[in-house]
């Protein structure tokens, strides 16, 4: 569906599970570091970002990236099709939809919503989809009698998660600087292990939100 340039001599091209995201390593000495290649909406053509190296340090960065919404509706079809086929669904009028970043469930009533919730929880750990990163909203009353529920995915990480964050990290008192970058915290040091033991105790604490960590190794 089109082209896309990459950069002078990459290391290689990589897949990933969603069929309109390639990721391509270039050479340091590129400037450029890792691309990421995704299909534009119209999918007749490419368009590539590259997330530079860090030359000076050896950064890890907790983050919550932009969900992705190709596994977030291949589980929201395997939820509809195994309400489809069960009995105590049957003659149901849930559905699940996804508005923007946003899931909404409806249903009957709250105990087939809340079932309705089970089944599509159990789809999205299949695909990869973290629970803590879906935030459940009010179940309110909806058309016809119905029940609707509205559930964000997180989308990065909060300014005042970002806060704690930061906080966390500087009253460990280890040789490491953190400062939040967007919906991002980076943190970075020179030594690896001191950064590995910041992440340990990153992932042991509960900041009560979805955190991924993305590392860039120095060179």
């Amino acid at each position: 569906i089109g082209t896309a340039r990459a950069g002078a001599e990459p290391y290689g091209v990589t897949a990933t599970g969603n069929p309109r995201l390639i990721m391509v390593a270039n050479r340091a000495t590129d400037g450029t570091g890792i691309g990421l290649i995704t299909a534009n909406e119209r999918q007749d053509g490419w368009t590539t970002k590259f997330l530079p190296f860090h030359l000076d340090a050896d950064p890890a960065t907790p983050s919550n990236a932009d969900f992705d919404s190709f596994e977030v509706n291949n589980a929201i079809q395997q939820t509809l099709k195994e309400v489809r086929q069960r009995f105590d669904f049957k003659g149901s009028c849930s559905e699940v939809n996804l508005e923007g970043t946003d899931l909404v469930l409806r249903s009957d009533d709250e105990y087939r919503l809340k079932a309705l919730t089970d089944v599509l929880e159990q789809k999205l750990v299949k695909r990869g989809v973290s629970l803590r990163a879906v935030q459940y909203g009010k179940v309110e009353p909806a058309a016809g009698g119905t029940v609707r529920q509205r559930a964000p995915i997180q989308q990065g990480i909060p300014t005042e998660k970002g806060k704690e964050i930061s906080k966390f990290v500087r009253d460990l008192k280890l040789k490491v600087q953190a400062s939040i970058q967007g919906d991002t915290v980076r943190i970075s040091g020179r030594d690896r292990d001191t950064l590995q033991e910041v992440i340990r105790q990153l992932k042991e604490k509960d900041f009560g939100i979805d955190m991924q960590f993305t590392n860039y190794r120095s060179t």
